[in-house]
């Protein structure tokens, strides 16, 4: 009696935006967010993955809070833009995640800057380096920048992932090389819990 996700690419999803009308909105209080999570991530027949991702809103509040009591998370990866206001969300919720003993993978930036599709010249219309900046203060790895192009729009709007539709792009690049970084991260939070203290009675 699991749902069963839906997979493109050999990616499995699953979302609350499945489950209800088109444009109906979602108003839930913290009893109604917990009962959703845990039927988003154990109320599906999600097979052997290699990895979970679980996309959360900005903040520190009962779906982050309930994440992290309610599954062990082998981490969480902090995405932000440049600017200044939306690193103030990403500083609370890395320091959240803390408080309640979950690693931090690290950062990413996303949309850091915008490539003319005409010209190539780059303008860095939420501002240059604010994530990076924001890693090395609170002692969080930086894993890399990913552009803003009409071409991840795009693909994204058509269900194909820039990765897929054009491997060789810089995009596409800059992406497989966070993934990679993440992968990275994962395997040595793994081997770290593996060498955790011997306890002697």
């Amino acid at each position: 009696m699991k749902m069963i996700p839906v997979e493109n690419h050999g990616v499995r999803c699953m979302s609350i935006g499945f489950l209800v009308d088109k444009d109906a909105p979602i108003v839930w209080r913290g009893p109604m967010v917990m009962s959703a999570l845990e039927k988003m991530t154990r109320g599906v027949a999600w097979g052997n993955l290699d990895v979970l991702v679980v996309d959360m809103p900005p903040g520190t509040g009962d779906a982050q809070l309930s994440m992290s009591q309610r599954l062990r998370l082998s981490g969480a990866l902090i995405v932000s833009t440049p600017q200044d206001i939306a690193l103030i969300d990403a500083r609370r919720g890395a320091n959240m995640f803390r408080k309640v003993q979950v690693p931090i993978l690290g950062l990413v930036e996303n949309m850091s800057c915008f490539k003319c599709p005409k010209c190539g010249e780059k303008s860095y219309i939420f501002g240059e380096g604010g994530a990076q900046r924001t890693a090395e203060d609170m002692d969080m790895k930086f894993l890399g920048e990913i552009p803003l192009e009409i071409d991840i729009r795009t693909g994204s709007d058509e269900g194909k992932p820039i990765v897929v539709s054009s491997p060789d792009s810089a995009s596409a690049q800059a992406y497989l090389r966070v993934a990679e970084k993440v992968t990275q991260r994962l395997k040595e939070l793994a081997e770290e819990r593996l060498m955790g203290p011997e306890i002697s009675l």
